[in-house]
């Protein structure tokens, strides 16, 4: 099947007005308020108008967004797609001095802001002063310092010019997202307009597009599990509620209250809905599962309780989704992410670059309209992208049916006395011991052996200490002495960071400071 766009194009937000103005765009749970399409796309005119005005001297300037999950967010984004600017999204939860280092790296010419973030956006601006010209700070809320302008109009405003949309091309850049950094300095991905409308169109071919669909976002926006729900239900002409924070509770009501069709979710968010009670509605087609793998427990209790989960395998890189399982092969095929999604090819490698036979574990290397241009470093992006298209670091197989089974980050492999170890086989076995509900396998320095195994766990019944004896034992028959974790902690939860992957810096900190040898 073809591109399903005609390059060049307009805006998302411009085309979806132009076929269905009237149907619903977005929900605000917090406010109660509901905008059509037709409305959506006045707000994003007076954004746009507004960012304008901005002083710029360069062909494709970017624009930082510090800002977490609100209505306002959308605006602004598609505010700058309309304006032929890039977007920077920027973690709200990092410090001045991890922002400042991003900024400097992206040079955005404005940094929007909201009323919680406008202190820390103009630290941000005025740490990078004397290394660049420093961007302005505009805020969607009224301002409450001199240095900083107001961006989106004030409540009630109804009239602004309206702004021709710029014309786009497929490789025209849209979003800088950084990753995660949990395996050393965040890299900063380049997505395109053709990237993002690729992953839209590939992900709707894998759950089904319904037209009254309402994709509920309750993950950061700065993330690409919480902006790729906006993008989609824009391409699709579907209604996205917004939640601004995950709240076991509260996301089960919005879930019921809302008639929620499909909601992305990390395992955590996942197990705590269900700890809490919940169970779906009848309305409730799908559970993307991603930024964590999902464990073999916590999937059989969504089968339990008839919870259709689509656990998936995704990366900043891919504008999210490679490949996703259905809740049919989570059972048949335990602990599949599924095959690659429609115009995405994974190949599995051996350490020289080489594709293995099915069965065999290898680095996975992806290629496809998905997959970015390259990262805003050209040495990183070189590093990064071989014959068979760019190497993920991900270590897993794939079976004769093309099924991936992603096992852990190849950087993640342990070194031992000379020997290798695969975190992900080690972490599989330690899950399988009844006691323990969640485990994260770190390689810690080690005087003799290089490095040893170290386990971090969480017990399944936080009221009870796992017993120590028992792991060991469980170990001791099924697998190999030099992989056997030689320390082991426990934690009532394990580190993660904003996307939900395991902060495995984090977890080495924490079993030096609470680590027993086995």
């Amino acid at each position: 099947m073809g591109d399903p766009v005609d390059w060049p194009t307009r805006d998302l937000l411009s085309h979806r007005t132009a076929a269905t103005p009237q149907r619903t765009a977005l929900i605000d749970d917090e406010t109660g308020a509901t905008w059509t399409f037709a409305e959506l796309d006045q707000r994003v005119d007076q954004v746009a108008h507004a960012l304008e005005t901005l002083e710029i001297d360069h062909g494709q300037p970017r624009i930082a967004v510090l800002m977490d999950t609100r209505p306002a967010f959308v605006s602004v984004f598609f505010a700058a797609m309309r304006t032929g600017m890039t977007v920077v999204p920027l973690n709200v939860r990092e410090t001045a001095s991890e922002l400042a280092a991003k900024v400097e790296r992206t040079a955005p010419v404005a940094v929007v802001c909201e009323e919680a973030t406008e202190s820390a956006a103009l630290e941000v601006t005025a740490a990078v002063e004397s290394t660049a010209t420093a961007p302005t700070v505009l805020t969607v809320d009224e301002p409450a310092r001199e240095r900083t302008r107001r961006l989106c109009p004030a409540a009630g405003s109804d009239t602004a010019p309206s702004v021709d949309p710029v014309s786009l091309e497929r490789d025209d850049p849209l979003v800088i997202m950084f990753t995660s950094g949990t395996a050393g300095e965040p890299k900063a991905v380049r997505l395109t307009v053709g990237n993002l409308v690729a992953s839209a169109t590939a992900s709707a071919f894998r759950l089904g597009v319904d037209p009254s669909d309402r994709w509920l976002c309750c993950l950061p926006m700065y993330h690409m599990g919480g902006l790729a729900p906006v993008l989609r239900s824009t391409l699709y002409g579907t209604t996205v509620v917004i939640q601004r924070s995950f709240d076991r509770h509260e996301t089960a009501r919005v879930l019921d209250e809302y008639e929620i069709t499909g909601v992305s979710l990390v395992p955590t968010m996942c197990k705590r809905l269900l700890d809490a009670g919940w169970e779906p509605t009848a309305d409730l087609r799908f559970v993307l599962l991603g930024g964590a793998p999902a464990s073999s427990e916590l999937l059989e209790r969504c089968r339990a309780t008839d919870v259709p989960v689509y656990p998936t395998y995704g990366m900043t890189e891919t504008a999210s989704q490679i490949a996703t399982a259905t809740p049919a092969e989570t059972a048949s095929h335990e602990g599949t992410v599924g095959q690659p999604l429609v115009f995405t090819d994974v190949t599995v490698v051996d350490d020289d670059g080489e594709p293995v036979s099915a069965g065999e574990l290898g680095e996975l290397v992806v290629s496809g309209p998905t997959v970015t241009p390259g990262y805003l470093e050209a040495a990183r992006t070189n590093g990064a992208v071989g014959e068979y298209g760019l190497h993920t670091g991900d270590v897993g197989y794939a079976d004769e049916n093309g099924r991936l089974w992603v096992l852990n980050r190849r950087s993640d492999r342990i070194v031992t006395g000379g020997e290798n170890v695969d975190p992900g086989e080690v972490l599989e076995t330690i899950r399988a011991h009844p006691a323990v509900e969640d485990a994260a396998v770190v390689g810690l320095d080690d005087p003799e052996w290089g490095e040893r195994v170290g386990a971090l766990l969480v017990p399944e019944d936080s009221r009870d200490r796992i017993d120590l004896e028992s792991v060991r034992s469980h170990c001791e028959t099924r697998l190999a002495g030099f992989k056997r974790p030689k320390t082991i902690g426990i934690a009532d939860a394990l580190p993660r960071t904003a996307s939900g992957t395991v902060d495995r810096e984090a977890a080495r900190d924490r079993l030096r400071e609470t680590e027993t040898d086995v």
